[in-house]
């Protein structure tokens, strides 16, 4: 019988091998690919962001889980598209144009996956029309921008002003965030949400899509 709690602890402690290991234990005895996103998988990525919050972890261990994760996922993924399982939410996430900084960006990205998330990254240096494109093209719940330089945080106002001038802003929630980046420039830029930290992320976009 596959062990949840192998599970578990592989993608907390990163061990990739080991999290692929037991999914694929797990799927040849039939367990509800749903049951282990949700009893292991998650959660594991909860407590991996609750110890980054308290410096048990840094971004090394939490870029280790998230990995590990992924490689699981990619084994449910298949079988989640054929019943037609809903995520928690979408999201369209990319760092802004003129900004190639993305270790941060993909830290978030990897961790709304984990935390059952259907992620679409646009990758850096993406332009306001490739936003909103693809919130055209995707329909996400939520749109995730990042930058890392003062002079590229200029961009992320611009581009909720170009989903506005679309006709899509009010069908998203905005949520920013990067170094340079703070609660008071979220609000002033018209976004809905700031997280700080990869973890955050994560709960700010469940209140996010909560409320």
């Amino acid at each position: 019988m596959a062990d949840l709690n192998k599970l578990y602890q592989a993608i907390l402690t990163g061990d990739q091998k080991t999290a692929v290991a037991v999914t694929e234990e797990a799927l040849a005895e039939k367990i509800d690919p749903q049951v282990l996103i949700n009893q292991a998988m998650i959660p594991a990525m909860n407590e991996a962001g609750a110890k980054f919050e308290c410096e048990e972890y840094f971004v090394p261990e939490l870029l280790l889980a998230a990995r590990a994760m992924k490689a699981s996922l990619a084994l449910l993924r298949p079988l989640l598209a054929e019943r037609g399982a809903e995520p928690v939410g979408r999201v369209v996430i990319g760092t802004v144009k003129g900004d190639l900084h993305d270790i941060g960006k993909n830290l978030v990205a990897s961790m709304l996956e984990g935390g059952g998330f259907e992620v679409h990254d646009l990758g850096a240096d993406v332009p306001a029309e490739k936003f909103v494109a693809a919130v055209r093209e995707k329909n996400p719940h939520l749109v995730c921008m990042s930058a890392l330089l003062t002079v590229t945080m200029p961009a992320m106002r611009t581009t909720i002003q170009a989903l506005k001038e679309a006709g899509v802003r009010d069908q998203v929630k905005v949520m920013v965030g990067g170094a340079p980046v703070t609660p008071d420039y979220a609000r002033e830029i018209g976004a809905d949400g700031y997280a700080d930290n990869a973890s955050s992320a994560v709960k700010k976009a469940r209140e996010l899509l909560a409320a």
